[in-house]
């Protein structure tokens, strides 16, 4: 999943929002970048070549084993990743892995174009009122 690089390179290998001060570890456009999510952009690459989608379940990261798991079990991985999803848009890294899965599943069953676009309209609603971003 490219990215735009927002953190130092001696970051600890974990998910920001588990970082004891991720502030720490930011460079100084990856503030800027994260603000307005503009470290997605390069993803879009992926959904032109049919990587990811626009909108499915956010790509889990290499080291988490609970979440990549409880996905396949509830066979979530089935989909092709987004760049943003149900999950994102009713919680972001404030979500539970539980949780995370709850809202993955629901959109694994209720996955539709409509709801596709309504995903995407929150997105940017969410981006522009800078809510759920707090790294």
């Amino acid at each position: 999943m490219p990215k735009f690089r927002t953190m130092r390179s001696n970051t600890p290998q974990e998910p920001t929002h588990l970082l004891t001060n991720p502030d720490d570890y930011l460079l100084s456009t990856g503030r800027f970048l994260r603000k307005y999510s503009l470290d997605e952009l390069p993803q879009i690459i992926s959904v032109i070549k049919g990587d990811m989608a626009f909108v499915g379940p956010r790509p889990a990261l290499f080291n988490q084993y609970d979440l990549i798991s409880q996905r396949d079990r509830k066979e979530i991985n089935q989909l092709k990743p987004g760049i943003t999803g149900w999950a994102q848009v009713n919680g972001r890294d404030n979500l539970s892995i539980e949780e995370k899965v709850q809202y993955d599943e629901e959109y694994l069953r209720r996955a539709s174009m409509g709801f596709d676009i309504y995903i995407i309209w929150l997105t940017i609603i969410k981006v522009i009122k800078e809510d759920g971003i707090s790294h």
